[in-house]
């Protein structure tokens, strides 16, 4: 199987679960090597994997195969895992057009309805409204995320082992180290059986310094052959004022993997095979970043004093919430993830209750009209949104009152296992939700929408499954 280098919170898990698959990890770090009491290869990887930047999942960046290996490894992880393909690939080339101009850089529309955001300072000369470009995606964003992707027009290939740079339209050796290491790279370069290819500039990066001449020689082959692909896929296409938006070259691929409560679960039990794991550890880390370091001393002491380690397989959620939140008085966002990938923010309320359990009830204040989905009753300003959240509970009621507290309908959300974070309750909603308005029956709706999902291959069929059984239980409930 193919090489993978592995970075973030989920390491050591992933580490587990992927050796076990028949993987080869490389580049493993020092607490990776000590845990594993082995030593890991030092082969330029075919994929790597990152935890994302608010933790919630990991980005998988390689070649096509390797990456489509590695998600459909990893979309097994539990249940409540969801995996995206990303239409913008990290590297990825294209014919871009600018949308619009944001901030201190511009919008652009790229391939398979995708879209980017150009800083002007990456930019080679200016744009505006209705240009078309050539861009390379310099970071890739996951679909939750509020960000557009990362473009630069100028042209790069990045090894995936972080040993080195091409940059088209540059020439010589430079090195990102210190000077005596930057002078040692450079003069063995000349040792490597390689040559860069005309136009093109080599910049070795900081690890290059710790790496072999073996290993450095097989990072730069791999990179010359894609920049020689990209080259002809350039001599190829056409102008981007001729056709815009259009895929021009896409050396690797880039996958996303989002890891829910009862996946993050799963994941605890990996680690724990390798080395002492208290109960909730990644649930806890993805909570909030601080919290990896109290995280990893507990875990540490308790190794220390017993060889048992933790008994309990619960996650100490009072512990966690008064540390970190949320709790009594904090506003609290509603992250309502949908299956596709995208993620929508139902609005931020107030914690009015707590309980240490893992519930908390957030009230939201209404401030526009129309009529509330599903229910048929009319919305209102002063109306509230009471909204009652429990930790790992597969569904979630909001109640609606009028200013005078009438109810006016009840609402169930069918979803992932509900994660109470410090600033926002996450989950991924399943479409399929139960309705309870103030006369009639108590029904379940959007079963197509569920079913649509599936045949998309945006749910697998046991989640679907186990959201239509949540859903006739939370109805008969709400009907008795």
């Amino acid at each position: 199987m193919s090489a993978v280098r592995i970075r973030g919170i989920y390491a050591t898990a992933l580490t587990r679960r992927l050796l076990d698959a028949g993987f080869e990890v490389v580049h493993a770090s020092d607490p990776i090597e000590r845990r594993f009491d082995a030593a890991f290869g030092t082969a330029p990887p075919a994929a790597s994997i990152d935890t994302t930047r608010d933790r919630q999942g990991v980005e998988i960046s390689g070649t096509p195969e390797t990456v489509a290996d590695l998600r459909e490894t990893l979309a097994t992880v539990g249940v409540d895992t969801l995996t995206w393909p990303d239409p913008a690939p990290l590297g990825s080339l294209s014919n871009a057009v600018v949308t619009g101009t944001r901030g201190g850089g511009a919008v652009l529309d790229l391939p398979g309805g995708a879209t980017g955001y150009l800083p002007f300072d990456d930019a080679d000369g200016y744009v505006d409204t209705g240009d078309r470009v050539r861009v390379q995606v310099r970071e890739a964003t996951p679909p939750w995320s509020d960000y557009d992707a990362r473009l630069g027009t100028d042209v790069r290939v990045d090894d995936t082992g972080g040993l080195l740079r091409l940059e088209r339209g540059e020439d010589g050796v430079r090195a990102n180290a210190r000077r005596d290491d930057a002078t040692a790279l450079a003069r063995t370069t000349d040792l490597l059986d390689v040559s860069v290819p005309d136009g093109w500039g080599l910049r070795w990066q900081h690890a290059a310094a710790d790496a072999g001449l073996d290993e450095r020689g097989q990072a730069l082959d791999a990179a010359i052959e894609r920049a020689e692909a990209i080259d002809e896929a350039i001599a190829d296409a056409p102008d981007p004022a001729d056709a815009a938006p259009r895929p021009i070259a896409t050396p690797a691929a880039t996958a996303w993997v989002w890891f829910g409560r009862e996946s993050r679960r799963a994941l605890d039990g990996h680690r724990r095979t390798v080395t002492t794991t208290m109960p909730g550890h990644h649930r806890i880390k993805a909570a909030d970043g601080s919290a990896s370091a109290g995280v990893d001393l507990a875990e540490s002491l308790v190794e220390q004093e017993s060889d048992d380690g933790f008994d309990a397989d619960e996650l100490p959620f009072d512990a966690i919430a008064r540390q970190f939140g949320p709790t009594d008085g904090d506003d609290l966002a509603i992250h309502h993830g949908k299956p596709d990938g995208r993620r929508l923010v139902l609005g931020t309320g107030e914690v009015t209750e707590f309980d240490p359990d893992g519930a908390v009830t957030v009230r939201r204040e209404i401030s526009s009209s129309g009529e509330y989905d599903g229910l048929g009753t009319e919305r209102e300003p002063g109306d509230a949104a009471i909204t009652k959240l429990k930790e790992g509970r597969w569904w979630y009621p909001t109640i609606y009152r009028g200013e005078a507290g009438e109810r006016k309908g009840t609402y169930v959300n069918v979803c992932t296992p509900v994660e109470l974070f410090p600033d926002a309750a996450t989950y991924v909603d399943l479409h399929v939700d139960v309705v309870s308005p103030p006369e009639g029956e108590v029904r379940v709706v959007d079963e197509d929408e569920l079913d649509d999902a599936v045949e998309e291959g945006h749910v697998s069929e046991e989640l679907a499954e186990r959201a239509k059984n949540v859903a006739e239980k939370v109805q008969q409930a709400l009907s008795d």
